[in-house]
């Protein structure tokens, strides 16, 4: 462990619990504004699933039968939910570990969890940005019939969903380097949404790749966000143990790289 690792942990190991707390919440706030201030993360992150929508699950599928436009809410819901949680810790957890910005964080007399808790905030509020908006577009555009318990359930399902990601992403900002960080999440996100059947329904896709859909976590997902629309009949608990043991595994062996890194 390092001198600055340990000078932090001894000013943090007597603070009181409301300065805890404050110093938590003051982490959590300051990655808000700081993403807020870069549009270059956010807009993508916000406006690329809900194009996708309009396009894909309104435009092209207005005048088909059934719940089409429904199917692809979730579908596109999922797609959106995994974009802050791999980029937003991947990418940015990557970055500030090769600029130094981590090692700074670690020698502050602050909380160790208040730096990874920010970014789990900040990604659970743009899934719930993301989710909101899809909503809206489904309700008002693609006259989705939905009622407050369906909508709730999928922006619960959305906000919780993307921490599995986060754990996914802060795995690999641990690995790989800033500047390959981007074009590694990519390699891992779109893949993983294809054969997951976000882009197109399981049911059509080929046999092989069937088989193994239930090894990603996406699949799980869109098959909470589905039940949470009231489609689909798939074993709630089965798809939210996997979610979880997935996400603690990620999240320990992340943890562990971090504590080797110094």
């Amino acid at each position: 462990m390092s001198i600055t690792a340990i000078d932090a942990k001894s000013l943090t190991g007597d603070m009181p619990l409301r300065r805890l707390l404050g110093a938590y919440l003051a982490e959590a706030r300051s990655e808000c504004v700081r993403y807020l201030r870069a549009p270059g993360f956010l807009l993508p992150v916000l406006l690329f699933p809900t194009m996708f929508y309009l396009l894909f699950g309104i435009v092209i599928h207005q005048n088909a039968e059934g719940d089409a436009a429904r199917y692809l809410l979730a579908s596109y819901g999922v797609f959106g939910v995994m974009s802050p949680g791999l980029f937003g810790f991947g990418v940015s957890l990557a970055m500030e570990r090769e600029n130094g910005l981590l090692t700074l964080k670690r020698a502050l007399p602050m909380p160790p969890g208040a730096y990874l808790l920010g970014k789990m905030v900040m990604a659970m509020l743009s899934s719930g940005v993301i989710a909101v908006l899809l909503l809206a577009m489904a309700i008002g555009l693609a006259h989705v019939p939905l009622d407050a318990a369906q909508a709730g359930w999928f922006l619960a399902t959305s906000m919780l969903g993307v921490l599995p990601f986060c754990a996914l992403g802060m795995l690999v900002g641990t690995l790989v380097k800033g500047q390959g960080a981007p074009a590694i999440i990519n390699i891992i996100y779109l893949p993983m949404s294809f054969l997951s059947g976000l882009w197109i329904p399981l049911p059509l896709l080929p046999s092989a790749l069937q088989r193994i859909a239930p090894i990603w976590p996406s699949a799980h997902l869109q098959a909470l966000a589905l039940r949470a629309l009231g489609m689909g009949h798939a074993a709630v608990g089965s798809n939210v143990a996997v979610l979880l043991i997935f996400g603690l595994a990620c999240f320990a062996l992340a943890v562990r790289r971090l504590r080797r890194l110094g």
